[in-house]
């Protein structure tokens, strides 16, 4: 099966003076239609039909071969039927080789891949009746049209988009036909056609300046996939972080990948109508290698060396949260908001500066701490394994029902032992709620674990007593005395009259209450996302 490619070329170009050869993402626009040609698997030949010297030249250097067109054949007016029928008649000849399909790809389409274009070819192989295969694309909008000079709905019914019946615009990505049907009609495009259809970001044609920005755009953007995890036994903060990160990322392709574990992860991010992918080899390495991605985003705590090693040998740009794996070393860029670093190393940013609230806490005002306590908050993450809900809970609810203070328990989706708190029957118990801002600007006072929930109660600035679930946490450096919390230590080992000890002291010292508000307020955590994203955005441009 033999097949031919034109490229049609002229060089003179109206709406973008000297267009095939500007420089688009680094490379001629004419560079891009013919590498898509040469890379199809059924190995045409490729050559620009083209009146201008200098475009011909452009296009040996990009690979192809060149047919000098007619300069009849390159006027504004002329169509591209006679200089396809032209162009394959000459190069047939030059060659002494008889074509079975002709293809016509126009440069102004550099966005289509070569899967496309092979895919369009297999289909219309596969019937034999058809005389011409278009590419298109799928739209479907209200519209309008001109009966007897007025204009007229092109609907039948005013519905939403998805339930309109669409149509089908051509794009000048590529029409084929077959050799036989242009030598007997000199014309393209038959009775019997079939079309092709692209998906959107391949189906751009290059008219005007700004079709032109969208595609430099879309060139120059990089394919940024997550890595993360998100189970019962450990919540959902990475995934928050990782979605609170990508809402932020608007110029690049942005991808997820959970663990097989992680259906609960996933469901979180389909909710939120991103690309998401659950793990689906043994190793989830290959799943990466399967996206392909130019930066990959671990927010999966500690990372071995062969993890990160295969994916620097793969040319990826690696970024790590929370990494105090042997890994960390090779990453590109590590942020760690919770623990502290015992060297200075390159590319290594921790402290509370670089904690990345929720949206909602960016827009949250700020607590007014007051005389009186009326409300606690107890939210103790998303497992709560030491059951420090309860504990809390039982230390201090006598005393808030003699105070009449109202108690607020936030429980995580992980949390399994509801049957202890229901001896309790004045507390409010609230699970999976999605405005815990609004929970921590009613407290009063919050009692929680040394997780990322004191950095949202920093962004609120409600006062707060710290139980830290296990010895990790008790690393976590912010949950001190010098940002205004009042840090217990390890839950497991407080005793209730020491947690009832510290909320009656504060709840009757207004003093320390506003000392502490001030104190949280003062670590800035609200700037944290900019400086996070900052750094990312950095690195994708390096």
């Amino acid at each position: 099966m033999n097949v031919l490619v034109v490229i049609p070329a002229r060089g003179g170009s109206k709406g973008i003076p000297r267009k095939n050869l500007r420089t688009l993402a680094g490379k001629p626009l004419l560079y891009y239609s013919i590498q898509t040609a040469l890379n199809s698997k059924f190995k045409p030949d490729v050559f620009v039909s083209s009146d201008d010297e200098e475009i011909l030249m452009v296009a040996r250097k990009c690979g192809a071969e060149t047919h000098q067109r007619d300069v009849n054949l390159a006027d504004d007016k002329t169509t591209l039927d006679p200089v396809i029928y032209d162009a394959s008649k000459a190069i047939s000849a030059k060659l002494g080789k008889s074509y079975d399909f002709i293809v016509t790809m126009q440069p102004t389409s550099p966005l289509l891949k070569t899967a496309s274009l092979d895919a369009a070819f297999e289909q219309f192989i596969a019937h034999p009746e058809c005389e011409t295969m278009i590419s298109a694309k799928k739209e479907a909008h209200l519209s309008w049209k001109t009966e007897n000079g007025k204009y007229v709905p092109n609907y039948k019914e005013r519905v939403n988009r998805q339930y309109l019946d669409p149509f089908f615009p051509e794009t000048g990505s590529f029409v084929i036909c077959r050799k036989d049907f242009l030598k007997a009609h000199k014309k393209r495009i038959g009775s019997k056609v079939d079309l092709y259809v692209l998906p959107n970001h391949e189906a751009i044609d290059i008219d005007t300046y700004e079709d032109w920005n969208l595609c430099e755009y879309l060139l120059n953007r990089k394919t940024i996939l997550f890595v993360s995890s998100g189970y019962n036994e450990i919540g959902l903060g990475h995934i928050y972080r990782s979605l609170i990160l990508a809402n932020s990322i608007l110029n690049h392709r942005l991808v997820f990948l959970v663990d097989n574990k992680s259906q609960l992860g996933f469901d979180k991010i389909k909710e939120h109508n991103y690309d998401v992918h659950m793990q689906k080899s043994a190793n989830i390495l290959e799943d990466i290698k399967a996206i392909n991605p130019d930066i990959v985003i671990n927010d999966i705590l500690d990372t071995d060396v062969l993890y990160m090693n295969t994916l620097k040998n793969w040319g990826m740009k690696l970024i790590n949260f929370e990494d105090l794996g042997p890994g960390v070393k090779h990453a590109d860029l590590v942020i760690n908001a919770l623990y502290p670093e015992t060297e200075t190393q390159p590319n290594h940013y921790f402290g509370h500066l670089y904690f990345c609230p929720r949206d909602e806490f960016l827009i949250s005002e700020f607590k007014v701490v007051t005389k009186d306590v009326r409300r606690v908050l107890i939210t103790m993450g998303g497992v709560d394994p030491s059951n420090l809900t309860a504990k809390v809970l039982k230390a201090i609810y006598v005393f808030c029902i003699e105070r009449k203070i109202e108690i607020d328990i936030v429980l995580g989706l992980g949390y399994q032992k509801t049957e202890t708190l229901k001896d309790f029957p004045q507390a409010k118990i609230y699970r999976d709620i999605k405005t815990m801002s609004d929970f921590m600007l009613s407290a009063d006072i919050i009692f929680t674990s040394a997780g990322r929930t004191v950095y949202e109660a920093a962004t609120i600035g409600t006062p707060t007593i710290v139980l830290a679930q296990n010895d990790r946490e008790l690393t976590h450096f912010f949950a001190s005395p010098q940002y205004g919390f009042n840090n217990l230590g390890l839950g497991q080992n407080v005793t209730d009259t020491q947690i009832l000890k510290a909320f009656e002291n504060l709840v009757d010292d207004f003093d320390s209450r506003y000392r502490s508000h001030e104190l949280m307020l003062s670590g800035n955590i609200r700037e944290g996302k900019i400086r996070v994203l900052n750094l990312i955005q950095s690195l994708i441009g390096a």
